[in-house]
């Protein structure tokens, strides 16, 4: 995939709306929005290879970027084999979806409307960076780091 390139991939039943994956102006590629999402509604979600959170804490020493979740204290989900366009949402201060975790699922909810084109993005919350990472999202009164 090159930088200037979209990927709109097909749609399974569990992704709700369709999500092109492009470059950021945040970081690396992100996850935009192809559609109109009506505010509240899922979005989508994604899954990945369950695996324990003591293996999830060792890949994430292992590597730049990570895309793992931890669903308890326990279990997470690593989500960098993952083809669903979602494992592409980027964190920002003023996000406008928001990350649910249900029955072992991380799904992905509208918290306003999304228009098309819009990137879709997540309050990360606590991070394994644990404020040594620079946020560049950009949005009014960003935190500055995760």
């Amino acid at each position: 995939m090159t930088l200037g390139a979209a990927l709109t991939t097909t749609r399974p039943a569990y992704q709700k709306y369709a999500v092109d994956v492009k470059a950021s102006r945040i970081d690396g590629f992100g996850a935009f929005a192809a559609e109109p999402i009506p505010a509240r509604l899922k979005i989508g979600e994604i899954r990945g290879e369950s695996i324990s959170v003591a293996e999830a804490r060792i890949r994430a020493t292992r590597h730049e970027r990570i895309m793992i979740v931890e669903l308890s204290a326990r279990r997470a989900i690593d989500f960098s084999q993952s083809a669903d366009p979602m494992r592409y949402t980027n964190h920002s201060c003023k996000a406008n979806a928001r990350l649910c975790i249900r029955q072992g699922r991380v799904e992905f909810y509208a918290l306003r409307a999304i228009e098309p084109g819009e990137e879709i993005t997540v309050n990360y919350g606590e991070t394994h960076h644990q404020g040594q990472l620079a946020c560049r999202c950009g949005a009014p009164g960003c935190a500055g780091w995760l």
